[in-house]
C-alpha cells in the first residue's frame, strides 16, 4: 500500500515549486512533512506525474484504488477525491487529516461539505479540541444515518526539538507577529494596536513571516509602515527559521481560537517570552500559572512593555510557573514522538493493512 498525501488544492500558494522542493509554510506544511517521515516512500497528490526532491509526485488518477491510502488535509473535497479513484468500482480508502478546526470557515457551503466529509470518511484530528468542533459539525450538518457512522479521533501534534539554536537577545527586542496569515481569526489589527502602545514607551522591532498573498494585501502595507515593524515572505528552510527564533525577544498571540499551537509552542521553546489571551486554547498550552495571560488589550500592552524592559526576569517568571523551566516543561508535555506514535496507530487500527 502506498500512502497518498493530499495537500494545498484549496489554497493560492503553490506548495512544490518548479524544482520539485515541498515549499509550503504553515502547520499544515508541517505535518505532511512529518507524515513523510512517519511513511517512507510515501507520495503527494499532486497536478501531475513527477520525481520530486525526496519524494514522487503523482495524480490522483495515477493512485490505485484497491491499495492506496489517501490522507487528505483538504478535507472539503473528500466527496470530490472519492469520486474520481471511485470510477471504475473499486472502494476507495481515504482519511481526512483535519489540522484546522472547522470553525476556520463560515459559510454553509463549506460546513456542510465538511460535515458530509467527516461522517463518510474517518477523521484524525490536529489536538482534541479541533475533533470535538468537528463532532458538532457531524451532528449539526449531517443527517442522523450518516451522522452516527462517523468515525472521529485526535493526536496531541507536539513539537520537534532537534533545531533549536541557543537563545540571544538583540539589542533592540524584537516582538513576533507569531502567524504566517493576516485572517480575521488570528486578529492582526488587535496586535497592531498592542504592539503601538508600546512602541510610544519602550525601543523594539516587530518582524513577522507572511504568506506570498497576504504580504501583498493593503493590511500587511499598514501593520509594516511603523519605522519599527517589517513584514517578509516566509523563511525557505526550518534552520533559518529557528535562527530567527532564537533572536526573538517575545510574541503576542491575539487569534480567538487555534486548532493547537505549534508556532506558539516553538517560539516558547526557542526562549521567546509569550503573551496569550486568557481563553481555554491559550490555557492549554502553558503550565497553570503561567504568568503572561491577559484579559483586555491594555493589560497585554503592560506585559508586554514589561518582558522587554526586562526580558530575563520574565523568562525566570516563565520559568517559574513551570516548577523549574518552561523548555523543559514544554519538551515533556508536547513530545512530538508521542504525537507520531498515535498517528501511526490510529492510521493502522482504522486501516490494518497500512501495518
Amino acid at each position: 500500500m502506498t500512502i497518498a498525501i493530499k495537500y494545498g488544492y484549496l489554497d493560492d500558494e503553490p506548495v512544490v515549486d518548479e524544482q520539485g522542493r515541498f515549499i509550503g509554510g504553515g502547520g499544515g506544511a508541517a505535518l505532511v512533512e512529518r507524515l513523510f517521515k512517519i511513511y517512507p516512500g510515501a507520495v503527494m497528490v499532486g497536478d501531475r506525474d513527477r520525481q520530486c526532491q525526496g519524494f514522487e509526485m503523482r495524480r490522483l488518477g495515477s493512485l490505485d484504488a484497491r491499495r492506496d491510502l489517501v490522507v487528505n488535509l483538504d478535507v472539503l473535497d473528500s466527496v470530490g477525491v472519492f469520486q474520481i479513484l471511485h470510477r471504475h468500482g473499486a472502494e476507495p480508502r481515504i482519511l481526512n487529516l483535519q489540522w484546522l478546526p472547522p470553525s476556520h470557515y463560515h459559510h454553509k457551503v463549506n460546513f456542510a461539505a465538511m460535515g458530509l466529509s467527516f461522517a463518510l470518511f474517518p477523521t484524525l484530528c490536529s489536538g482534541e479540541r479541533t475533533a470535538g468542533e468537528v463532532s458538532e459539525i457531524v451532528r449539526r450538518w449531517t443527517i442522523s444515518p450518516l451522522a452516527h457512522q462517523a468515525r472521529v479521533a485526535w493526536f496531541q501534534p507536539g513539537i520537534r526539538s532537534d533545531l533549536l539554536k541557543a537563545h540571544r537577545d538583540p539589542e533592540v527586542p524584537v516582538v513576533l507577529y507569531p502567524a504566517i496569515r493576516l485572517s480575521d481569526a488570528k486578529q492582526p489589527k488587535t496586535f497592531l494596536r498592542i504592539v503601538k502602545q508600546v512602541a510610544d514607551k519602550v525601543p523594539l522591532r516587530m518582524e513577522g513571516r507572511l504568506v506570498q498573498r497576504d504580504l501583498a494585501s493593503v493590511l500587511a502595507m499598514k501593520m509594516s509602515a511603523p519605522r519599527w515593524a517589517k513584514l517578509s515572505p516566509l523563511f525557505g528552510d526550518r534552520e533559518e527559521y529557528w535562527e530567527s527564533l532564537a533572536r526573538t525577544t517575545a510574541f503576542v498571540a491575539t487569534a480567538r481560537e487555534e486548532a493547537y499551537g505549534l508556532e506558539y509552542l516553538e517560539a516558547l521553546l526557542a526562549g521567546a517570552v509569550g503573551i496569550f489571551p486568557h481563553l481555554p486554547w491559550a490555557a492549554g498550552l502553558v503550565p497553570a500559572f503561567y504568568p503572561y495571560l491577559y484579559a483586555t488589550e491594555d493589560q497585554a500592552a503592560e506585559m508586554l512593555t514589561e518582558v522587554l524592559s526586562d526580558p530575563d526576569a520574565a523568562r525566570r517568571a516563565a520559568d517559574e510557573s513551570a516548577g523549574g523551566s518552561l523548555s523543559d516543561w514544554i519538551v515533556e508535555h508536547h513530545t512530538r514522538a508521542v504525537g507520531n506514535d498515535a498517528i501511526r496507530t490510529q492510521i493502522s487500527e482504522w486501516f490494518p493493512e497500512v501495518g
